[in-house]
């Protein structure tokens, strides 16, 4: 019986070392934008992309798919919706998807109604999520960029993301940040423009991402890759799914973890493993 027991008190230790060293992989895309290619004429680009990344994500497999914002051009767009939801239904049901609110999605000045409308349409704008050692916590980027009709929404989501970021110190997880808008591209104390957060805003998030030790804030938006840090955390902004807007192709990312390292590099369509 003692014997037994030694057996498979090792079995379960190499179980816990194997695991250990196996990479828990998941997928960033951003902004597939139904619409954006011919100016919400139509959106047959976006469905040959999109459809594409998705056939590819099944092949790769991934613990899951996080898409950080402008799911269509135009807020509320039922054609441009209904297209998004489809293909997203050719998904391997054991992948899972998260879905990120940006600014085509409740508007670049959101109001109550816009956001109620995304919540009817896709979901919560704000939420997390575990998946192996992540913690994700998804937040609506638009109330850090243009609170004035939502200021209320603005601060119950920051009420939240404290509560949220306690709870993963308390669980021992690997808290990342995934929203729209990044927080800056290159330098934390950069001056603000339509492709960042407001610096007072920023300052205030990020004293608050560092107080919980998070070092990893994924973001789209710009269409084209970019990188920054701040001390130890890095923010990381992903290219489109959809229509690129400078010289990295459509494509997604792919993360890779492995203990407590991270590692991530940008996939063009035309280079996928």
């Amino acid at each position: 019986m003692r014997s037994l027991i030694r057996i498979l008190s090792l079995l379960y230790a190499l179980v816990l070392i194997a695991n250990a060293q196996t990479p828990f992989v998941f997928i960033q895309a951003s902004d597939p934008q139904f619409g954006m290619f011919s100016a919400d004429k139509d959106f047959t680009q976006e469905t040959a992309n999109w459809t594409f990344a998705i056939a590819n994500i099944n092949r790769l497999h991934p613990a899951f798919l996080v898409v950080t914002g402008d799911l269509v051009n135009k807020s509320g767009d039922p054609a441009q919706l209904a297209e998004y939801k489809r293909i997203n239904g050719m998904l391997d049901p054991s992948i899972h998807i998260y879905n990120v609110p940006g600014n085509h999605d409740v508007g670049n000045d959101p109001t109550p109604e816009s956001i109620a409308a995304y919540r009817k349409n896709i979901g919560p704008d704000y939420y997390s999520f575990r998946e192996g050692a992540v913690y994700g916590i998804v937040l609506n980027s638009s109330y850090l960029k243009s609170p004035g009709k939502v200021n209320r929404e603005a601060v119950a989501q920051e009420a939240w993301l404290n509560s949220e970021l306690q709870k993963a110190t308390a669980a021992g997880a690997m808290p990342i940040v995934f929203l729209h808008i990044p927080l800056f591209l290159e330098k934390p104390d950069e001056p603000e423009q339509y492709f960042n957060i407001p610096v007072e805003t920023r300052a205030h998030i990020l004293t608050l991402l560092h107080r919980y030790n998070v070092h990893y804030v994924f973001a789209g938006h710009l269409h084209k890759n970019s990188w920054g840090k701040d001390g130890d955390l890095e923010m990381i902004t992903t290219s489109a799914v959809g229509k690129p807007l400078g010289n990295d192709p459509s494509g997604f990312r792919l993360v890779e973890i492995k203990g407590s390292a991270l590692s991530q590099r940008y996939v063009p369509f035309g280079k996928l493993p």
